[in-house]
């Protein structure tokens, strides 16, 4: 009986304990959805705000309907665009970017791997590579403007450029970081050059490929969105030239929306993908062999410059090309001289320089401030990073009709132009740098009772300052890339992008290639600059251990 009576003891605790975890799972379920619920509310407050502001200030007419056009008429404009050309207009620029797009993947793709597996060519090339990819690509494009004319063939070019730069670049890092042994036993295994491509290259860049992709499509949608601002007939982007130059700002909006729902679609599907298809965990990063330096290896990154610069003397010699479309190196060394010696040139490039490093300022210093409020007060953050964030994959110079309609086509409207363009590196950079503050620190801090000052000073400040100084030196080319968009595309005004412009207008090809020179000498310094400063920056974590 007393065995009866503990076994029934027994079932009605098994019994309650059961209920129990049951209903802590059904709370558990019904805390996880409701967060969820709350998270997604949350990230629909600040989009609601403005569009409130925005429907407010239009509708009340707190600013003129010309500079800002009311929701109801810019969705009425939407419709009217819709049933006329807004779609075959949207087809030709997505046409464009796609066809560049791929070329630009299959060519960085195979100089990255080039480059990343064959120590030669990459002792013989790689010099001279990242000597072209310092030039902003809207440098080339008077040049370009030339050579190809402003049809389809330039944009496609120029969109290949802007997406091959950041392919080659993470592929030959991925290509590069393989681990020694899995080399080994590809040699062992005997794989020929088609399984060393689709069994060891190919697999082990996939990551670094993604997230080269991924700031492909945003420069190539971004230079695509330029191009056809500056020198097109058809596109979205022209479509957006004619809202501005009617003074439609309904029509800018709309083509605003849709650039950058087209981005934000294009990340989301890239996003996806990559979390497809990369499903294994990354490779822990293995000690390398260093190859000796010999005496003759600090001369073969100069080889082939030296047989580019030959090759086009002895052309401009044997008139094989027009001195009109390229000048000999000595008529460019000479407008080089004279733009130097009648301070033309080196006017132009204090004015550029000015805006450029104006803007960063302004930019790079919203952008850091708004990183850390965002990661120090979490809720903040929750608010405002996925506004910010969807705002970011918005090509950059589709906000220019807006910004020359409110600031007009004066230096104030290029520094806010920069400024922009600088603030979302800063301020992705200083975010993600908050979010891996370690926990610990945190709670150190809390027990120390260190005031926000003190918190800034002695937790926040070392621990973002690798992240915050990687930001500042992408942000430092950003501000020279935006500098040269704010002069091509906002008109008047005294830089180096107009000097080009001007010269490229009246065909003295000589005074285009001494300014391109120029700006590679002076991107080769600022990209010397930022990464200095990151590594001054970071050095204390070289040095642990």
């Amino acid at each position: 009986m007393i065995m009866y009576r503990h076994i029934f003891n027994m079932k009605e605790t098994l019994t309650v304990r059961t209920e129990n975890v049951l209903l802590e799972n059904t709370k558990s379920t019904e805390f996880s959805m409701s967060s969820i619920m709350n998270s997604f509310a949350i990230y629909w407050v600040v989009p609601v705000l403005l569009f409130v502001l925005w429907w407010y200030a239009s509708n009340y007419e707190l600013m003129p309907s010309q500079i800002l056009p009311t929701p109801q008429m810019t969705w009425n404009t939407f419709l009217e665009l819709s049933n006329i050309d807004l779609w075959s207009q949207l087809g030709i620029s997505l046409e464009r970017f796609f066809f560049g797009l791929i070329l630009g993947v299959l060519g960085g793709l195979f100089l990255g791997i080039l480059l990343g597996y064959s120590k030669a060519f990459e002792q013989y090339f790689s010099a001279t590579f990242y000597a072209l990819v310092i030039i902003p690509t809207l440098a080339w494009l008077p040049i370009l403007m030339v050579w190809l004319g402003i049809e389809n063939t330039l944009k496609i070019f120029i969109i290949f450029k802007a997406t091959l730069i950041p392919i080659a670049i993470h592929t030959q890092a991925g290509v590069r970081d393989i681990q020694p042994k899995l080399k080994e036993m590809a040699l062992i295994l005997g794989f020929n050059k088609k399984d060393l491509t689709f069994k060891l290259l190919l697999p082990a860049t996939l990551p670094y490929f993604f997230t080269g992709l991924r700031l492909a499509m945003a420069a190539g949608w971004t230079t695509l969105i330029a191009v056809e601002l500056l020198a097109s007939s058809e596109g979205i982007g022209y479509l957006m030239v004619t809202g501005r130059q009617l003074f439609q700002l309904d029509i800018v909006f709309v083509t605003i929306i849709i650039i950058g729902l087209v981005g934000i679609l294009l990340d989301t599907i890239l996003s996806w993908a990559e979390k497809k298809l990369v499903f294994w965990p990354h490779t822990a990063l293995s000690a390398h062999t260093s190859s000796q330096k010999h005496s003759t290896n600090k001369f073969k990154p100069w080889l082939i410059p030296i047989i580019l610069i030959l090759f086009w003397w002895l052309s401009s010699q044997l008139n094989w090309v027009s001195e009109i479309v390229l000048p000999s190196p000595l008529s460019v060394w000479q407008a080089l001289s004279a733009g130097i010696a009648d301070q033309s040139l080196t006017t132009s490039i204090y004015h550029s320089l000015y805006r450029a490093l104006l803007g960063l300022f302004i930019g790079g210093s919203i952008g850091v401030i708004t990183g850390i409020l965002l990661g120090m007060f979490r809720t903040v953050g929750r608010l405002f990073a996925p506004t910010l964030n969807t705002l970011r994959l918005i090509a950059i110079f589709a906000w220019i009709p807006l910004i020359t309609a409110w600031f007009g086509l004066e230096d104030l409207s290029k520094v806010v132009f920069i400024s922009i363009a600088t603030f979302f590196p800063m301020f992705i950079a200083t975010w993600k740098g908050m979010s891996g503050v370690p926990e610990q620190l945190s709670e150190a801090s809390a027990i120390l009772r260190f005031n926000t000052l003190q918190r800034l000073e002695y937790l926040i400040f070392p621990s973002i300052a690798p992240s915050v100084f990687a930001g500042f030196r992408l942000a430092l080319l950003y501000s020279w890339m935006a500098s040269f968009g704010a002069e091509y595309l906002m008109g008047s005004g005294i830089g180096i992008g107009s000097y080009m412009m001007s010269a490229q207008q009246n065909f003295e090809m000589d005074r285009v290639i001494a300014a391109t020179v120029l700006v590679a000498i002076l991107g080769a310094v600022f990209a010397w600059v930022g990464t200095a400063i990151e590594n001054y920056a970071t050095a204390w974590r070289r040095n642990e251990g």
